[in-house]
């Protein structure tokens, strides 16, 4: 008779707790076959498009208003089942906990910056990691938010983090995010320094807190981005990015950005970069296009143009087909450039 009681009670405690709060098992998985030329991987490979996660998102509701969330998500190689790049956190994605209410988002952990988050609506696949796409190199102006993190790690992210999202006013939206100077185990980065005595040891703390800052600004089928970031080792980047929707099947978009290296580089520290797209929408087929440049300082031009496609099988599921060229200079100090030609064909499903 007691077991059951406590039993009851259990099931009673337990009941309460799922109406008051829920957690989604999400993700994502893609898949395709790639070849990318005058690479060092130059052949046909299996390979991916977009990041493969594994999430786990939870809020609970704590009445008047105010929620708790946490979000995790693990990625992973879906050619070998592996975690993406070992060199990398398990919860590669982002690991944040925080409080919503009135007053916006706070929340801690790792995630993308503020500018990182905002800029990929202005990219035309997306801020995907794909060959084709412009996010990770381009339309970033080749800036890494995270330059002490161990080698390999994402270049995107801010870890030990405060990051805020303010509620939206009118279309208008302020994002902030704030790190600390904790050491996150990156290799000597020698910059101004020599091999002997390098400008940032290894494992060694930022210089200044990194921050980033965005705005974003949404009027019907009008939306615009301006933001401003400094990483651990005070190198800055400016952006400004707008799209518009003429008509609800067409997307046009275009974005500008600069960075300057002057504190850890003696000559040519700025680079700037820009890039515009399209997006259109024809039944269940979706195309991509853009065209983009970066310029660094005393450095031949990166010049990219690539087109995309893709069909839906369901709202869960399509299939794409991505082509580009990149014509980019052989080294650092190149004075010729290469054309590096880049085809895939894959499935990209959600759940």
């Amino acid at each position: 008779m007691k077991k059951s009681l406590v039993a009851m009670a259990l099931m009673g405690a337990f009941g309460s707790a799922v109406a008051q709060s829920s957690v989604t098992i999400y993700g994502t998985i893609d898949a395709g076959v790639s070849r990318t030329t005058h690479t060092a991987n130059d052949s046909t490979q299996i390979g991916k498009r977009d990041n493969n996660k594994l999430g786990f998102r939870g809020v609970e509701d704590l009445g008047n208003g105010l929620k708790a969330l946490f979000q995790l998500e693990i990625r992973y190689e879906p050619d070998t089942g592996t975690l993406e790049n070992v060199s990398r956190p398990l919860f590669q994605g982002q690991s944040r906990i925080g409080l919503q209410g009135g007053f916006g988002t706070v929340r801690l952990g790792r995630g993308l910056s503020a500018f990182q988050e905002s800029i990929i609506a202005f990219e035309p696949w997306n801020g995907l990691p794909a060959v084709a796409g412009y996010q990770t190199n381009l339309q970033v102006a080749g800036y890494t938010s995270d330059p002490l993190s161990a080698a390999g790690n994402s270049a995107n992210r801010f870890s030990n983090a405060l990051f805020y999202n303010s509620p939206v006013w009118n279309g208008f939206q302020v994002n902030a995010t704030v790190a600390t100077k904790e050491a996150n185990g990156n290799p000597a980065i020698i910059g101004r320094g020599t091999a002997t005595a390098p400008q940032y040891p290894a494992n060694s703390e930022a210089s200044a807190n990194p921050y980033s800052v965005s705005a974003t600004y949404t009027l019907g089928k009008f939306a615009a981005m301006a933001a401003v970031e400094r990483n651990g080792v005070e190198t800055k980047l400016w952006s400004v990015a707008a799209s518009f929707k003429p008509t609800t099947a067409l997307k046009l978009m275009a974005s500008y950005q600069e960075q300057d290296q002057g504190h850890t580089v003696f000559v040519n520290p700025e680079t700037d970069a820009w890039v515009i797209g399209a997006n259109y929408t024809v039944g269940p087929g979706k195309w991509l296009f853009g065209y983009g440049q970066k310029s660094p300082d005393g450095v031949l031009k990166t010049k990219q143009v690539s087109v995309g496609y893709e069909y839906s099988l369901s709202p869960r599921t399509y299939l794409y087909v991505d082509l580009a060229q990149k014509k980019t200079p052989f080294t650092v100090t190149a004075r010729n450039t290469v054309d590096q030609n880049h085809y895939a064909l894959g499935i990209h499903h959600n759940f």
